[in-house]
């Protein structure tokens, strides 16, 4: 089977490392060889950068330094994880890639959108998601509920200003607009297994594409 690059987005508490969870285990009980991971992290070097980027007490840090440290641990997973796995012809899933950076660094912050553009090309050697599944949910919403998940889930970005979310979100929507075709929108608003169960539906048609099978 040819290998297939998934990526999950989305604003702060939508859900996406628990589907990316979900929806690992559903391939991996279907025989598929599925590799799921994160950004930044997913690898030794990248989850010390992680705890870098993430750390609520690093408020000192400017949009350039964040821009170049988020490029630097995912210039590590795509070249040590995910490009090999791929070239197994598996199945990654990644909770956040290259999106996140020109919706919270691009949109959120303002920075030059081609720039990081750039950028990203020479962290990621040009590789981009077939599927990207987008977990639709109110700015709002999503922040109580990352804040209801206790201070362990707390993170730098987190306590940034509501505007700074919402700017990130709209980001989002451009991004999708300019490229339909990739990404799928899920209302993410429901239940966990409602979600998973969107997923599933548009993964299922995926494959099925894949495997000549489609109607």
């Amino acid at each position: 089977m040819p290998a297939l690059f998934v990526t999950f987005e989305g604003p702060e508490g939508c859900g996406k490392t628990t589907q990316v969870r979900l929806l690992a285990e559903w391939l991996s009980a279907r025989g598929y060889d599925v590799l799921a991971t994160r950004e930044p992290g997913g690898t030794r070097i990248g989850e010390q950068i992680r705890a870098i980027l993430l750390n609520p007490a690093h408020t000192e840090m400017v949009p350039a330094a964040e821009i170049l440290l988020f490029s630097a641990a995912r210039a590590q997973i795509v070249h040590e994880v995910i490009i090999p796995h791929l070239q197994r012809g598996g199945i990654v899933l990644c909770d956040r890639f290259a999106d996140s950076t020109l919706a919270y660094q691009g949109y959120g912050h303002g920075l030059d959108l081609n720039v990081l553009r750039i950028i990203t090309a020479f962290a990621t050697a040009g590789l981009t998601p077939d599927i990207t599944f987008y977990l639709d949910i109110p700015v709002e919403e999503g922040l109580r509920r990352k804040a209801q998940a206790g201070k362990a889930e707390w993170n730098r970005l987190d306590q940034r200003e509501l505007a700074y979310h919402q700017r990130v979100q709209e980001g989002y929507r451009q991004l999708i607009a300019a490229e339909p075709a990739r990404w799928v929108l899920i209302d993410a608003r429901g239940s966990i297994e409602a979600v998973h169960m969107q997923v599933v539906r548009e993964m299922e048609r995926r494959l099925a594409v894949q495997h000549g099978t489609a109607r």
